[in-house]
């Protein structure tokens, strides 16, 4: 009992550790579903989003949604890596704390500071998806779903309009981030294949039509600022203690 408490071998008690995460993944999630509900301001500011792109000539979206579109098979292993990277997430936090014990305080509060940081910009600056925003664009996840979730209305109508930044590529670097972070001094090419995931991510998020060029460079400075915090948060913690 002593062990689920208090952990063992620079962990932290399991119990203790498990109820803690379980309750600020719903209170995030709460808090989510409570942010980018102004429609108008989702519409315009991808609209401004998509003249600022357009200016900086990296507005592929489109192009590449309609590529996506036109192969079906690389479409239905798109929806998969985007509906199921939840388990790569899972697996990769489950994997830090049993065998990187190390490190695992480090990605945790990571973890926690980007969760907390990405929820004022969702209020701030809510932003419709391309596959809203961008006229001639094909919902692929709707087109292929494997979780069935598109044909109901909060799919295809949502509530709240959270495109800038992209979690999915924001979990997928975070993901890496935790892998090199653990691997980088003990097989340090393959703690830089960790990146692949991110990467294939992003090209995930163009190409069925979920977010932008900027919202992918929103996800890397969201990543680097909770880097910082969570830095910051492990110097005060050791300072205290």
């Amino acid at each position: 009992m002593s062990v689920l408490l208090r952990g063992v071998g620079g962990r932290p008690g399991v119990l203790v550790e498990l109820v803690l995460l379980v309750l600020w993944f719903l209170v995030f999630l709460r808090l989510d579903a409570a942010v980018g509900k102004d429609f108008a301001a989702a519409t315009a500011n991808a609209q401004t989003l998509q003249s600022a792109e357009h200016a900086l000539h990296i507005d592929v979206e489109l192009s590449a949604n309609r590529w996506l579109a036109g192969n079906p098979a690389l479409s239905q292993l798109a929806v998969y890596l985007y509906r199921l990277y939840y388990a790569v997430v899972l697996g990769v936090l489950v994997w830090t704390f049993v065998q990187h014990a190390e490190v695992y305080r480090k990605v945790r509060r990571t973890m926690v500071a980007m969760m907390a940081l990405v929820l004022p910009v969702y209020w701030a600056v809510p932003m419709s998806p391309p596959r809203f925003a961008l006229p001639g664009a094909v919902d692929i996840v709707a087109r292929y779903d494997i979780l069935h979730q598109a044909s109901q209305e909060r799919w295809t109508h949502p509530s709240h309009h959270t495109a800038m930044p992209s979690m999915h590529v924001g979990w997928s670097l975070w993901c890496a981030f935790a892998v090199w972070t653990a691997l980088r001094g003990t097989h340090p090419r393959l703690a830089l294949l960790a990146w692949l995931f991110p990467l294939a991510m992003a090209a995930d998020v163009l190409g069925t039509g979920n977010h932008y060029v900027l919202d992918i460079v929103g996800s890397v400075a969201l990543l680097g600022l909770s880097v910082v915090a969570a830095s910051a948060w492990g110097r005060f913690t050791a300072r205290r203690e």
